[in-house]
C-alpha cells in the first residue's frame, strides 16, 4: 500500500468534521448519495456490516461511526481504491474493526453465503448503451457496469446476506423496475424512498432498503426533498449531512 500522491487526492470531511476521507480530487467523489445511504439503517451493536463497491470507504466509514462495536467489510475492486479503504480506516481510528477486500463483485463470491447483517450498496448506474459514458475515467469504471451487471451485482449483496439482513441501495430512480426485480424473489419489506432534488421535481434517484425473507409488502415513504427555493439542503438532508445520530435509520 501506497502513499496518496498529494497532488491527486484531497483531504475532506464528513459529518461536521468526525470522519476524514482520503478520496480522488478528480472522478467520482463522495456526496450526498454517500450520505442518504449510510444514514438509511442504523445498524444495532456487534453486527457485520459490508459495503458492496466501497469507493474510497466513506459509506462505509458513515454507517460505522454510528453502530458501536460493529465489524465492517469494503469491497472494492479498484486495488488504488482498496488501499484508500485501508487508509481512512486508519485514519479515522476503526482499522481494527475493518477488513478490505479487494474484489469484482460481477467475478464470483468475495464473502460468504449467508455472513453479513447489512449490506449498503450504491450499485453502477448503467449498462452499456444506457448512456453516454464520462471521459473521466475513475467515474466512468464507478458508473457503467456490464451487460446484465446490476442483476449481478444485486444478487451478489443478497447471497452474503444472512435471513433477516438488512439491505440498503441507492440507484437512479429510473432503475426502480429493475431494481425490484432483482429483490422481490428474495427480499421483503421493501421500504422506497424517492428522492427529490427539491419540492414539486421529478426523483432522481431513490432510496431502498429491504430484508431478507421478510414478507412485508412493500412500501413507499414520502419523499426526501434536498433542497429548499433557495438551493440551500433543507433543515432533514442537512441533519443527515451532519450525521446527527436521531436521523439513522431514516429510511428504513
Amino acid at each position: 500500500m501506497t502513499a496518496p500522491d498529494p497532488a491527486s487526492y484531497s483531504h475532506d470531511t464528513l459529518f461536521s468534521g468526525r470522519i476524514r476521507l482520503i478520496q480522488r480530487a478528480r472522478g467520482h467523489r463522495a456526496g450526498t448519495d454517500a450520505v442518504l445511504l449510510a444514514t438509511a439503517l442504523a445498524p444495532p451493536r456487534g453486527e457485520r456490516i459490508a459495503d458492496f463497491g466501497a469507493g474510497s470507504g466513506a459509506v462505509g466509514l458513515m454507517a460505522l461511526h454510528e453502530a458501536t462495536d460493529c465489524r465492517l467489510v469494503m469491497i472494492e475492486r479498484e486495488k488504488e481504491l482498496a488501499d484508500l479503504c485501508r487508509l481512512n480506516a486508519i485514519a479515522n481510528g476503526c482499522a481494527s474493526r475493518n477488513l478490505v477486500v479487494c474484489a469484482d463483485l460481477l467475478a464470483g463470491p468475495a464473502l460468504d453465503h449467508a455472513s453479513m447483517d447489512r449490506v449498503y450498496t450504491n450499485p453502477p448506474f448503467f449498462e452499456p448503451d444506457e448512456a453516454e459514458v464520462s471521459p473521466e475515467p475513475g467515474r466512468a469504471r464507478a458508473h457503467v457496469t456490464l451487460v446484465g451487471g446490476h442483476a449481478l451485482w444485486l444478487g451478489a449483496a443478497i447471497r452474503c446476506l444472512r435471513p433477516r439482513g438488512h439491505l440498503a441501495l441507492i440507484q437512479r430512480a429510473d432503475k426502480l423496475d429493475s431494481c425490484l426485480a432483482a429483490l422481490v424473489p428474495r427480499m421483503g419489506a421493501i421500504v422506497v424512498t424517492p428522492v427529490l432534488p427539491r419540492a414539486g421535481a421529478p426523483a432522481t434517484r431513490i432510496l431502498i432498503t429491504a430484508i431478507k425473507g421478510a414478507r412485508t409488502p412493500l412500501r413507499i415513504n414520502p419523499p426526501l426533498v434536498l433542497h429548499g427555493d433557495d438551493g440551500r439542503f433543507t433543515a432533514r438532508t442537512e441533519a443527515l449531512h451532519r450525521g446527527e445520530s436521531a436521523h439513522f435509520g431514516w429510511a428504513a
